[in-house]
């Protein structure tokens, strides 16, 4: 209970960058995570993982040999983050934008999936753009870019990056409910 006050904390502080107040359901994080192949996917990268309430679903279902990468800039979810012991998880208290230097600086190529909670409808347009096109860069083929978002409104800037390899699903069991855009990265 300790880390849901913390976080409520945190978000009414920050909802201008955390973009909710409440941690996503685990309805939301099943459904975000629903087609991803656990048994071959070496890396998974978060953005935006807050307090890592999709983080521990995901280290549930990760194999010996994934690792998972999480990209948290708010300096107060980054500690909440730290509170998560496993082997497998490199925490980066940076932007999502950084997400190829950073994964370079940590001799990996590619990312099997990158999911995401970051709120992108309240980030500056350039910014958005760089964590999109970047994000794309580092996918590998076939990978999968998992977003959710609380509208539509983002659907034409997916899609510009993404092309016509987006499929959109509903949330109804979390609060907001939401939208879960799955873009795949073809050849």
């Amino acid at each position: 209970m300790h880390t849901k006050i913390d976080f409520l904390k945190e978000a009414v502080k920050t909802y201008k960058t955390s973009g909710t107040l409440i941690p996503s359901s685990r309805f939301l994080a099943a459904r975000m995570l629903k087609s991803i192949d656990f048994k071959n996917a070496d890396v998974i990268v978060e953005l935006g993982p807050g307090n890592g309430a999709i983080t521990k679903y995901i280290l549930k279902n990760i194999q010996p040999n994934t690792q998972l990468i999480c990209f948290e800039i708010n300096e107060n979810f980054h500690k909440q983050m730290q509170r998560i012991s496993h082997p497998q998880l490199t925490l980066l208290n940076t932007s999502a934008e950084n997400i190829c230097e950073e994964l370079e600086k940590l001799k990996i190529s590619k990312a099997c999936h990158i999911i995401s909670s970051l709120p992108l409808t309240i980030i500056p347009n350039e910014v958005t753009k760089a964590i999109l096109e970047n994000s794309y860069k580092v996918l590998a083929v076939n990978g999968d870019f998992i977003q959710y978002q609380y509208s539509l409104s983002y659907f034409k800037k997916l899609k510009a990056v993404f092309h016509k390899d987006i499929s959109l699903t509903f949330e109804a069991l979390n609060f907001p409910p939401a939208f879960v855009y799955r873009c795949k990265k073809l050849a």
